[in-house]
């Protein structure tokens, strides 16, 4: 283990992926920062980690740009720089059809998943071009639904057409300041709030179907391979989901 990787920001690092990210990075070296909304979430990863392992916390709501700037400029107070965000904060509306969700529910699940990274983002790529050495790494939470989407996801899938495209864009305008982007799309994470599956899941034939699932701790390796990786090398994009999940055969 490296006595120190750099310095970490995950968002929606309260639960699920988030949290079992940030547990597995800071295991491997890195600081690690947590934001969401919740302190009590926060408070809970924190807790979690060992006597070694360093991770803290910073309330923060992604949805809001004074927010995010804060989160950074506490960062950049504590620590100097950023090598390293993962946008995973994200959320899902009910699985209904389109025209049965109201505005606001739109308004949300875009604001969080769409708006909140590109806000996180640009904070980022802020910091990476200014500090010394420059340069760092963004991977984002994208998902298997942006191209094999389920029944009645029309946001969800749409929000996560718009990581893809985020990604790619990153991609090309960080290369010359030495800052890269990748994205891990996840199939069927436990402990994932974006995908509850309680009661089986609907499929294209009509059908409904407990689905397979992965653990996040399998999730928080694969990203905390992308985030080791020297600058030099990057994964784009990389799917990580359940061998026998019904992905290939739905679309």
């Amino acid at each position: 283990m490296s006595d120190n990787r750099g310095i970490a920001i995950i968002t929606g690092g309260g639960s699920g992926i988030g949290q079992a990210t940030a547990l597995a990075m800071s295991a491997d070296g890195w600081t690690v920062v947590v934001a969401g909304r919740r302190q009590d979430a926060l408070a809970d990863t924190v807790a979690k980690a060992s006597g070694t392992q360093r991770v803290e916390a910073v309330q923060a709501d992604v949805t809001d740009a004074a927010s995010v700037d804060r989160l950074f400029a506490t960062v950049l107070e504590r620590h100097g720089r950023v090598d390293f965000l993962f946008n995973n904060a994200g959320m899902n509306v009910p699985k209904i059809p389109l025209d049965e969700l109201d505005t606001d529910q739109l308004r949300t699940i875009v604001e969080t998943n769409v708006l909140g990274s590109l806000l996180c983002s640009r904070a980022a790529m802020i910091a990476m071009k200014a500090q010394t050495p420059g340069g760092g790494r963004i991977v984002n939470n994208g998902s298997v639904s942006a191209y094999a989407p389920r029944l009645n996801t029309a946001p969800y899938t749409a929000t996560k057409h718009a990581i893809t495209g985020l990604t790619k864009a990153i991609t090309v305008d960080g290369r010359p300041f030495g800052i890269v982007c990748g994205q891990i799309d996840v199939g069927n994470a436990t402990g994932d709030p974006s995908t509850p599956m309680a009661a089986g899941d609907p499929q294209a034939d009509g059908s409904v179907i407990f689905e397979p699932r992965i653990s996040t701790s399998q999730i928080a390796d694969m990203v905390s391979h992308m985030a080791r990786l020297p600058l030099e090398a990057n994964v784009p994009f990389v799917t990580v989901m359940a061998s026998t999940m019904p992905l290939y055969g739905r679309g």
